[in-house]
């Protein structure tokens, strides 16, 4: 006997829901399986992320491929120049200036850097060296559009200035000495006006100058402390505002603030 029309739909309907419910299934399992998968995949990122922060820290904190210190770096970096190819280390070399340009007095004038005017005063008493070669520089316009090459932020505070090349290797083509009027205590107050010079060679001095722009304590060496031939008497906090704030290169002594002398002026 055939079926009856209820029976069939009775089957039909339960066909209906048994193919509902299979389709149910498969889609939760796929949602399941996508929520898994997303969070696999979050936590693969994560893993590389933490591993790349690991290597990182490792690599450049000390670590295989750390920068290597140059051997002329150290705590306190000195003011050091090289002011010809051979200064000697006993005698002056080359065409130096008298001393009788300082003519044994007090010199005042304008040191402009990055339009920033510095009041300066030399004393041609305790430096008469220093103080001529500076002096004969000036009137020559040497250090006019010179570069402030060097800044130092750790251990001793100073912007080196006077290099004709930029780069603290080059000056005046000649050398000369001894050190004149250094601070029996090396210490060196802000606005302290020095030379530069070689290491151990009290005969290295060139064109090369320092700025103090904070008080340091510099450590003498086997030829004494660094010529200081006057102070910077004005200006120093525009200085300090204008050029030393902003800081290095990363990694470098060159000042972010591409710094450049636009006129001296003494008297």
């Amino acid at each position: 006997m055939a079926p009856s029309n209820s029976e069939r739909e009775a089957r039909e309907s339960k066909q209906r829901l048994r193919n509902y419910q299979a389709r149910q299934t498969v889609h939760a399992s796929q949602v399941t399986r996508r929520r898994r998968d997303n969070l696999v995949s979050v936590i693969v990122v994560i893993v590389v992320v933490i591993v790349a922060i690991v290597v990182q820290v490792f690599y450049f904190s000390g670590g295989p491929g750390a920068p290597v210190p140059s051997p002329s770096s150290s705590a306190t970096p000195e003011p050091t120049a090289s002011p010809s190819a051979s200064p000697s280390s006993t005698e002056n070399t080359g065409d130096v200036p008298p001393t009788s340009v300082a003519e044994g007095r007090d010199w005042t004038g304008t040191m402009t850097i990055n339009e920033i005017p510095l009041a300066l005063s030399l004393d041609g008493v305790a430096a008469p060296q220093a103080v001529s070669s500076f002096i004969s520089l000036v009137q020559a316009g040497f250090y006019t559009g010179l570069t402030c090459h060097r800044l130092t932020t750790t251990g001793i505070f100073v912007l080196q200035c006077g290099d004709p090349n930029g780069d603290g290797s080059g000056g005046p083509g000649y050398s000369y000495g001894p050190v004149e009027n250094a601070p029996a205590d090396n210490v060196y107050p802000a606005g302290t006006l020095a030379m530069a010079r070689q290491g151990n060679n009290g005969y290295s001095n060139g064109s090369q100058f320092f700025i103090v722009y904070a008080d340091s304590t510099i450590p003498s060496d086997t030829a004494g402390g660094y010529t200081v031939l006057g102070r910077i008497t004005g200006g120093l906090d525009q200085l300090q505002s204008g050029v030393i704030a902003a800081g290095v290169t990363g990694g470098t002594e060159t000042p972010a603030v591409p710094t450049t002398i636009t006129d001296v002026t003494v008297q």
